[in-house]
């Protein structure tokens, strides 16, 4: 049960590149009617893109390697307790959690991913929807579970493959339906709360 406290659900954004996401979602929690507060951005890179944003915008940030993965799981779970965090999420945050990590917030991270799930797990969704001659492609946003992109499905949307697309024009394609995709799913996550 994910409980918001005053109007706003406090959320932890999890990055590793340019943040674009946590940039829409960022802007999302700004508006008037949002009835989410982005606490905490955390980083497994230190040259994220992402960072400058945050700093930018005065939102707290921490980086860890996660090269010792159960010591700096523990140390985020510390902060995201301190900081009464309801939500995470993972926005282009290229580390694997551990089962451990997930369990403790069960039914509260999400994700989004690069393509119409349960097609296309992994990495280079873009590239392996056009070899297959896809006619469309998309985003998801998906609960996380321990199992890679295998969660319960929260939202997704379709972006049509055209036959001159590349794998870039299509990145960009897709990119630009997570950003919507992303806020939407949130809200009807707080919906049922």
């Amino acid at each position: 049960m994910i409980k918001s406290f005053g109007n706003k659900t406090k959320v932890a954004v999890f990055i590793s590149g340019r943040g674009t996401n946590f940039k829409s979602l960022f802007y999302f929690s700004k508006k008037k009617k949002s009835k989410v507060q982005i606490c905490i951005v955390i980083s497994n890179n230190k040259y994220a893109k992402g960072l400058d944003f945050a700093k930018k915008h005065n939102i707290k940030f921490q980086i860890y390697t996660f090269k010792n993965s159960l010591r700096d799981e523990l140390k985020v779970l510390q902060i995201l307790k301190k900081k009464k965090i309801k939500i995470i999420c993972l926005a282009g945050f290229m580390k694997i959690l551990s089962k451990e990590f997930i369990k403790r917030f069960k039914g509260k991270i999400i994700n989004i991913h690069p393509s119409l799930l349960p097609k296309y797990k992994g990495l280079n969704t873009h590239i392996r929807a056009i070899k297959n001659k896809d006619k469309f492609s998309g985003a998801t946003v998906h609960f996380v579970t321990p199992k890679l992109d295998s969660g319960k499905i929260i939202l997704q949307k379709k972006v049509k493959i055209s036959k001159i697309d590349t794998e870039n024009t299509l990145a960009k394609k897709v990119l630009k339906i997570e950003h919507k995709l992303y806020s939407a799913a949130i809200e009807k996550i707080l919906k049922k709360v």
